[in-house]
């Protein structure tokens, strides 16, 4: 199914895993809708980045954990565009927690965790779904972790939000089916980009590469990649691909041999 001149909202879209899907959908023809919720010099030269890249692309500044501002972008997003076809959500947050120090784990992080991950995406697919519908269904993609098979990644709350949202992509697939609307998800692993700055050190990635079976990380932009595939395909609902270089299906490889 061809994504030209359709219109996605994308969650987060300023930065890393978000712009890198924000341009890769323009480059299908998708107008876009770059969501941020404080990076408003970022989301706009992504929205550049976008026009660039052929598509046309509209900036919309909302904190997806508060459900009225949630409401009111999807209410702009298709008054300005001229409805919604698609959504992605990618806004995601964390904090740095070893995963032995339990009483680090406050029910400030645990709360700030599920409600940017796991809240906020249930928040997004609830507006969008009224706008889905008027256009005869849609397709959404959640961006979710393989920290959530694992039980791995920067914090124990960090898994967990990552594996709710795995499972309500399932919950959501099998709901919203009825009206045509599909939802998928896409795991990555490790990646170079900003999210986890000033834990996720170059040594870890390098360490990371050195054992995962394709011999490097991913990149942002083939996760983009993932995401697009997902929204176009027609066949496709309630699938989670895990894009991390084959390090959760393979294991790690030996860096010696």
């Amino acid at each position: 199914m061809t994504l030209e001149g359709k219109v996605v909202l994308v969650t987060g879209g300023a930065t890393g895993i978000g712009r890198a899907t924000v341009v890769a959908l323009a480059r299908a023809g998708v107008h876009v809708a770059v969501n941020y919720s404080k990076s408003a010099a970022a989301a706009e030269e992504t929205a550049r980045l976008a026009e660039r890249a052929g598509g046309r692309a509209l900036t919309v500044q909302a904190d997806v954990t508060q459900q009225p501002q949630v409401r009111a972008m999807m209410e702009r997003v298709a008054r300005e565009m001229g409805g919604l076809d698609g959504l992605v959500n990618n806004a995601g947050w964390t904090a740095r927690v070893p995963h032995r120090q339990l009483d680090d784990l406050t029910d400030e992080i645990w709360d700030r965790v599920f409600a940017t991950n796991l809240r906020a995406p249930f928040y997004c697919v609830r507006a969008a779904v009224p706008h889905l519908e008027k256009r005869g269904g849609g397709a959404i993609v959640n961006i979710t972790s393989v920290a959530g098979f694992t039980g791995t990644g920067s914090s124990m709350a960090y898994a967990a939000s990552k594996a709710g949202l795995n499972t309500l992509t399932k919950s959501l697939a099998r709901a919203l089916a009825p009206s045509k609307i599909r939802v998928n998800a896409v795991a990555p692993g490790l990646l170079r980009t900003g999210f986890g700055d000033g834990f996720i050190t170059d040594e870890f990635l390098d360490q990371t590469a050195q054992v995962t079976p394709i011999g490097r990380t991913p990149t942002a932009e083939e996760v983009a990649d993932a995401v697009v595939f997902l929204l176009a395909h027609p066949a496709m609902t309630g699938y989670t691909s895990i894009v991390d270089g084959g390090l959760f299906a393979l294991g790690p490889t030996d860096p010696r041999r």
